[in-house]
């Protein structure tokens, strides 16, 4: 880092140059960048669910990976489908939405007569309409309403018709005209006037300005580098959030630490301010590096995983990582040297009373280690044991949209009997075999609400069977359901796939999470092995790595809380319960906080060690690296939870989800996990902490450090620093 350092100032000129064009092309190429990429949403090519789609979608132009469209009626007493004139009435209402969606594929009672869209009493009925395949974040909320709008004005014997589906009802509780999102300008706004607010508070001065700038120059560039990327693959179009808001939240974070560094260098030692930029980034820069390192191989998750749309993901999250890293370590310190000491006005001297706050809180738990370990320990366990529980899958019906005709359509299907079942089925496609026998195999599987097999769903030598489940394919009961019917698919003498949305979904779930626990084991120990480097101990990294999977599981166990039990959801959202965990939002939620809590633990542990090296005391550097990070990691929590709480904002529920997750999770790490339990088990392991033997000191290529008597050493003005 000071050989970078050194040749960084040697060429001031060189090094705004570049960036200065980079910037220019970098913003250029927002536009371009955000329309090359993709629209394309969590696939899993490969398994027999999406295999099964895209013969479905060729076949037929209908169905396969888009759950279906529900137009649901319910009868007046006294009148049931059977009554002179309904059917008639429903067929001609069915046909205004044949009409308002081309090419969509329809299976109701008028056109199949089957009892399995209709309940026991006669009075309730639904359809079934299957869209075209359509590319999008939100595919078949457009149509959902679409088709609300063809209905408007149609009854059956007076009764109105509404729809409803998974789609539907993620419309309505949106609240706005389906397939629009929230911009990604919007966001990042929202979330940079708060981080201006905080950066203020911490500074005092218009160096405030600064972490927002590199963060300016970090997000733009990575969309620069995301595009030659997105023109040779698929890159969704959800990554544009994670660039804004991660690059947003780490690329002040790396800002913060290098700025409040070089400010203590000059406050303290009376050197010039080229030398107090050199110093900085000797330590704080080299803390900047291991930080993005980190946070890279955190999300390294998502790209060994065999899912393009979470690869993709991962590398934009990957880059973003960098790319702040080589903001912070070659542009920040051209400008600390250069129009630094300018900024930093009007300087309100508040270092050495936070410093003292800060230490006094550290001291405070270093008396009360134990105290202070099993209070965190016990939180944290208490909520990690939450986590598993987790149900992954859709949210439930009722926790997407409170009111409106989608809501009131649901619950006419779960009054009458027929339940959600009708709102995320199972495909099956018949290549070779009877389907008539497939339907009679199906209809006696346990889970298996009916199975209807329509007379003109048989095309081009196949043909379709429609299964409805008791429970909706997305649940629990949903997956094991759809696992009965795979096996008594194999048991056909025809060739029998199944498919649908809610098939792929539980595909997917299998694809992310089977080899998930192997994953997390090569993240931690890359991760131990870093930091092993980083902090010149075996002790160390194993407590970071330690804390982190547990500040995470902490993580999952709000989420299940909050959302999956409703302990907060409708209290605070006014939404149910959801029931499961979208399948995206825990291992997403562990890329983003595993990456990010390490970021704290490399900023609170390298100033420890950093005391510790010249003080010998454990006390000393506990009290020290707290006192001078403990502002730092929590404005930068402050920030980074900022910009997930605006994400927040935003309609839909699986968004809301995740962005609650990240921001209480961020909070609870910066807070409980580094301002409580680390120092408190960094006292109480003592001198253990600071050990590496010699032997892997070689392997790692640093200087050893054995174990040492403590040292009562402290700093006499009781200010972390003054000795």
């Amino acid at each position: 880092m000071t050989s970078l350092t050194q040749w960084v100032l040697a060429h001031k000129r060189l090094v705004v140059g570049f960036w200065m064009l980079v910037t220019i092309g970098a913003f250029a190429a927002i536009g371009p960048a955000g329309d090359a990429l993709s629209e394309e949403f969590s696939t899993v090519p490969g398994r027999e669910a999406f295999e099964t789609n895209r013969e479905i979608a060729v076949i037929y132009g209908s169905g396969g990976d888009v759950a279906p469209i529900v137009p649901v009626v319910t009868l007046p007493e006294g009148t049931t489908v059977d009554s002179p004139g309904v059917a008639e009435e429903l067929d001609a209402a069915l046909a205004r939405v044949e009409a308002a969606l081309p090419g969509a594929r329809l299976a109701s009672y008028a056109s199949t007569g089957d009892r399995a869209f209709v309940s026991k009493d006669g009075r309730t009925t639904f359809a079934l309409v299957y869209i075209p395949p359509r590319a999008g974040l939100e595919p078949g909320q457009t149509e959902a309403q679409q088709a609300q709008s063809a209905l408007e004005g149609a009854t059956l014997a007076g009764a109105p018709v509404s729809v409803t589906g998974f789609e539907a009802l993620r419309a309505e509780a949106a609240g706005e005209e389906a397939g629009a999102s929230v911009s990604v300008l919007v966001e990042v706004l929202a979330a940079g006037v708060g981080a201006l607010v905080i950066l203020a508070f911490v500074f005092t001065s218009f160096m405030a300005i600064v972490p927002l700038l590199m963060a300016a120059i970090a997000i733009p560039t990575t969309f620069l580098l995301v595009w030659p990327l997105a023109e040779v693959t698929d890159v969704s179009i959800a990554a544009q959030y994670l660039i804004a808001l991660l690059g947003l939240g780490i690329a002040i974070d790396y800002a913060l630490l290098v700025v409040m560094r070089w400010r203590e260098e000059r406050r303290e030692r009376g050197i010039s301010n080229e030398v107090a930029v050199r110093n900085a980034m000797t330590h704080a820069g080299s803390a900047v590096v291991f930080s993005g390192t980190t946070v890279a191989i955190a999300l390294l998750v998502l790209v060994a995983l065999p899912v393009p749309f979470l690869r993709t993901f991962g590398l934009a999250g990957l880059l973003i990582a960098l790319v702040s890293v080589a903001v912070a370590t070659t542009l920040l310190p051209v400008v600390l040297a250069t129009v630094g000491p300018r900024l930093d006005w009007p300087r309100r001297r508040r270092e050495d009373h936070a410093g003292r706050a800060w230490a006094a809180w550290a001291r405070t738990v270093v008396r009360h280690r134990w105290i202070a370990a099993g209070t965190s320990v016990a939180v944290l366990v208490v909520l990690a044991g939450a986590a598993f529980s987790i149900q992954l899958g859709n949210p439930r019906a009722e926790s997407l949209a409170q009111s409106g005709p989608a809501r009131t359509a649901f619950e006419r299907l779960e009054d009458s009997g027929i339940g959600s079942g009708p709102l995320a089925p199972f495909e099956a496609l018949v290549g070779v075999g009877d389907p008539d026998a497939v339907v009679e195999t199906f209809a006696g599987v346990e889970g298996v609400q009916a199975a209807v097999a329509p007379a003109d769903w048989r095309r081009d030598g196949a043909a379709l069977v429609t299964v409805i489940p008791t429970e909706d394919g997305y649940s629990p009961e949903g997956r094991a359901t759809l696992d009965r019917i795979r096996a008594a698919a194999q048991a056909l003498p025809g060739a029998v796939t199944i498919g649908s949305h809610a098939a792929q979904s539980s595909d997917f779930i299998d694809a992310v999470y089977g080899n998930f626990p192997l994953l997390v084991g090569l993240i931690a120990l890359l991760t131990f092995l870093l930091l092993a480097r980083a902090f010149r101990s075996l002790i160390l990294p194993l407590e970071a790595v330690v804390l982190n999977l547990l500040s995470v599981a902490a993580a999952w166990g709000i989420m299940v809380l909050v959302w999956q039990k409703g302990h907060g959801s409708e209290a605070i959202w006014g939404i149910e319960a959801t029931g499961s965990i979208n399948v995206e939002a825990p291992i997403g939620l562990f890329a983003f906080l595993f990456g990010l809590s390490m970021d704290y633990q490399v900023f609170i542990i390298s100033r420890m060690r950093e005391a510790y090296d010249r003080t010998g005391s454990t006390q000393t550097a506990v009290v020290e690296g707290i006192g001078r990070t403990g502002r730092l990691v929590t404005s930068a929590a402050l920030i980074l939870g900022l910009a997930f709480v605006a994400l927040s904002a935003s309609p839909g529920t699986e968004l809301k989800v995740f962005a609650t997750a990240i921001a209480a999770g961020i909070l609870l790490d910066a807070t409980i996990v580094r301002g409580m339990l680390v120092p408190a088990v960094v006292a109480i392991i003592g001198r253990w902490n600071w050990w590496l033997p010699h032997r892997p000191a070689r392997v790692l290529r640093v200087e050893a450090s054995p174990l040492q008597p403590e040292s009562a050493a402290e700093s006499p003005s009781g200010i972390p620093g003054r000795v």
